[in-house]
């Protein structure tokens, strides 16, 4: 960001997307080191659109939700390293593995990437997914205290 930094703020224009995750505010359980990277990414992302106000040089995170890729292939899914935790982590990828299988393609993402291009007014954080992970749980999660939002994260995931 630095290198891009460097050449759009003379030029007095620019758009930097950082792409972050859903997770980094309705984190997913034993991800906690992917969940708290896309938090740090968020909370850069916004430290930066902070320090570049009334800028022509934008910054965008985009947070995309649930997208079918290929991704949960690489991820460990348990280490094995405590059999108190098996059932609960089994229970989460069955979660998570089903709603891979409704999830939006990672062409919706490319269309909104090409949509944030194109536009003349970037909004400083889009999340991108199917509707109810995209729009309605973040909407409804922003109001609720932190008991109640562990509360619902662990009966969504079944833990």
């Amino acid at each position: 960001m630095q290198l891009a930094l460097r050449h759009m703020l003379p030029r007095g224009e620019g758009l930097i997307i950082n792409v972050t995750s859903l997770a980094s505010r309705l984190p997913v359980p034993f991800m906690a080191a992917y969940n708290a990277a896309k938090a740090a990414l968020a909370s850069f992302t916004m430290s930066i659109q902070l320090e570049l106000p009334n800028s022509r040089v934008h910054v965008v995170d985009l947070q995309p939700a649930d997208i079918c890729t290929e991704f949960n292939q690489g991820v460990i899914k348990s280490t094995k390293a405590n059999p108190r935790y098996d059932t609960k982590v089994a229970r989460t990828w069955e979660v998570v593995e089903r709603n891979m299988k409704k999830a939006p393609r990672p062409e919706l993402v490319a269309r909104h990437v090409l949509k944030l291009i194109d536009s003349a007014h970037t909004p400083p954080r889009i999340t991108v997914g199917d509707a109810f992970q995209s729009t309605i749980a973040p909407l409804i999660f922003r109001f609720l205290p932190q008991r109640v939002r562990l509360w619902g994260l662990k009966r969504y995931y079944g833990i």
